[in-house]
C-alpha cells in the first residue's frame, strides 16, 4: 500500500501495462477536454430559472450518474420541469458542442492505438447520458476502439460506487485485478480502486485546484498521455 504522502506519477506505467488485459476510461476530462463545457452549460440552464450556479457544485454532483445529477438540480432548485424534460434539455445542448467544439486529450489516439497493438481490450465508463457517449464517439471516430460502454445510469450507483467499473469488466470479460482504471476526478478514481483496479489519475484544467488529491488517491498520474511514453 503506498503511503498517504506518497504521489503517484508516470514512472513505470507503460511497463505495467504489459501485465494489463483491459483498459476502462472515463470520458470526460479522461478521454476528451471537455469539462470546461458543462460549467458553461450549468450557467446557461440555471439561468432559465433565475439561478447563479453556487459555490461547490461541481464538487456536489462529482460521479453522480446523469440520471441522479438531475435529480439533485430538481430538488435543490426547485426545477418545475420532469426529470425526463431536465435531462433532454441537457443532452440537447451538449450534443452540438461534443460534435464541434470537444477535442480528445493530448497523445489520446496514439495510446488507443498502443493498446490495440497489444489486443488490450478498452471500455469507456461514464456518468454521461448515452446519447451525448455516441455523439463524442461518432465525432472524433473511436467507437471502434470500444468493446464496452456503460453509463452510470445502467448501473446501481454512480461513482464513487465501483458498480459501472465492474460491470465494464464484466462486459470485456477480465477480473477487475487484470484492468487498469483513466480517470480525471476523486469519485471516479476511488470508485475503479474499489472495484479492485489500478487508476491512473489524468491530468485536466478543471481539477487542477484537487490534483494533489488525485495523485495521493491513484497508483498512477499523468499530464497527457504522450507522457506515457516518455516515463
Amino acid at each position: 500500500m503506498r503511503k498517504e504522502t506518497e504521489m503517484a506519477d508516470s514512472r513505470g506505467l507503460l511497463a505495467r501495462l504489459e501485465t494489463i488485459r483491459a483498459v476502462i476510461f472515463d470520458l470526460d476530462g479522461t478521454l476528451v477536454d471537455s469539462m470546461w463545457m458543462w460549467g458553461k452549460i450549468d450557467i446557461e440552464y440555471l439561468a432559465r430559472f433565475g439561478y447563479a450556479p453556487p459555490p461547490g457544485l461541481e464538487r456536489a454532483i462529482e460521479g453522480m450518474s446523469f440520471s441522479e445529477t438531475a435529480v439533485y438540480f430538481k430538488e435543490r432548485f426547485q426545477i418545475p420541469d420532469s426529470l425526463d424534460t431536465i435531462k433532454q434539455a441537457w443532452i440537447d445542448m451538449s450534443i452540438e458542442k461534443y460534435r464541434h467544439e470537444v477535442p480528445p486529450k493530448k497523445g489520446v489516439r496514439h495510446f488507443l492505438d498502443y493498446l490495440q497493438s497489444k489486443d488490450i481490450r478498452m471500455g469507456i465508463a461514464t456518468s454521461n447520458g448515452r446519447d451525448m457517449v455516441e455523439a463524442v464517439l461518432d465525432s472524433l471516430r473511436i467507437h471502434s476502439c470500444f468493446q464496452s460502454v456503460v453509463t452510470a445510469c445502467e448501473v446501481a450507483a454512480g461513482k464513487p460506487a465501483p458498480d459501472i467499473y465492474r460491470r465494464v469488466a464484466g462486459d470485456l470479460g477480465v477480473e477487475p485485478g487484470a484492468c487498469m482504471v483513466f480517470e480525471d476526478v476523486p469519485a471516479g478514481i476511488r470508485a475503479g480502486k474499489a472495484a479492485g483496479m489500478l487508476v491512473c489519475a489524468v491530468e485536466d484544467d478543471f481539477s487542477a485546484s484537487i490534483r494533489e488529491e488525485k495523485a495521493r488517491l491513484a497508483d498512477f498520474f499523468i499530464r497527457d498521455y504522450d507522457e506515457i511514453f516518455e516515463s
